[in-house]
């Protein structure tokens, strides 16, 4: 078996973390970089990716762009082709994906079935959303005197870190499909989040609730997004930013 594993996405916040857990010395890591390295390419026009693929045993597919359409179908599209027979490929994908209609969930959906057809051995785990993903959520909504916060909504985060648990044990085990979801330790009211949020940064706001029309707010409402059978995390939101958040210090981006 092939011990060399390429990652994609390996600089973002779930990529690094994986990375990490994967440089133990007793195979090649690689990563698949627009920044100038020894894998250096470009999953949207496919630059670099033979190169950088050629020779893995597995790769991890963790970047993904929720910003530009059709950008996530095109990268998984140059991995499957660039991969040879027998390539063990690992996505990360998002719990709900396959009955919520944000454009860019029906995306991650989209390439979850077009790695199911590819031929390659897979293994797909959908996740809830990242707890550091979910603090520059509220840190943006929170920026004011005064912060809107949809009503109804509710969000399940999970810890970065023990995602990359779970990818990493998956990625050096045998491709077995689409794994059970992983979820976050609790179903939190968004409100309550933005409240925890608050008092972890030592922070006063008003917090006034507003209601978001449409086909993709309504989803989140009736809560596709989570997967309250799961509960695999351990790490709450209120102890992450209790590591992560000092009373009146400067906030976070994400990734």
């Amino acid at each position: 078996m092939n011990e060399s594993i390429l990652v994609t996405g390996g600089t973002g916040a779930l990529g690094r973390e994986v990375v990490d857990r994967l440089k133990d010395g007793t195979r090649e890591v690689r990563v698949l970089s627009r920044k100038p390295g020894a894998y250096q390419g470009n999953l949207t026009t496919g630059e670099g990716v033979a190169e950088a693929v050629a020779g893995v045993g597995t790769i991890l597919h963790l970047a993904s762009d929720p910003r530009t359409k059709g950008a996530d179908l095109e990268s998984t599209r140059h991995l499957i082709e660039a991969a040879a027979p027998g390539t063990h490929l690992v996505y990360i994908s998002i719990v709900g994906v396959d009955r919520h209609p944000f454009w860019y969930y029906q995306e991650k959906y989209q390439v979850e079935q077009m790695i199911g057809a590819s031929g390659l051995p897979y293994t797909i785990l959908r996740a809830t959303q990242f707890h550091d993903f979910a603090r520059f959520l509220i840190q943006g909504m929170t920026r004011m005197a005064v912060a809107p916060v949809p009503a109804g909504w509710s969000v399940q985060p999970v810890d970065t870190g023990e995602v990359a648990d779970r990818l990493v044990e998956l990625a050096l085990g045998a491709p077995v499909g689409r794994v059970p979801d992983m979820g976050g330790p609790e179903v939190l009211p968004l409100r309550e989040m933005v409240n925890i949020y608050l008092r972890a940064s030592g922070r006063r706001r008003i917090l006034v609730p507003i209601w978001v029309p449409g086909k993709t707010a309504a989803a989140y409402r009736a809560g596709i997004h989570l997967a309250p059978e799961h509960k695999t995390g351990k790490i709450t939101f209120a102890e992450f930013l209790a590591a992560t958040v000092k009373p009146g210090g400067p906030t976070k981006g994400y990734g």
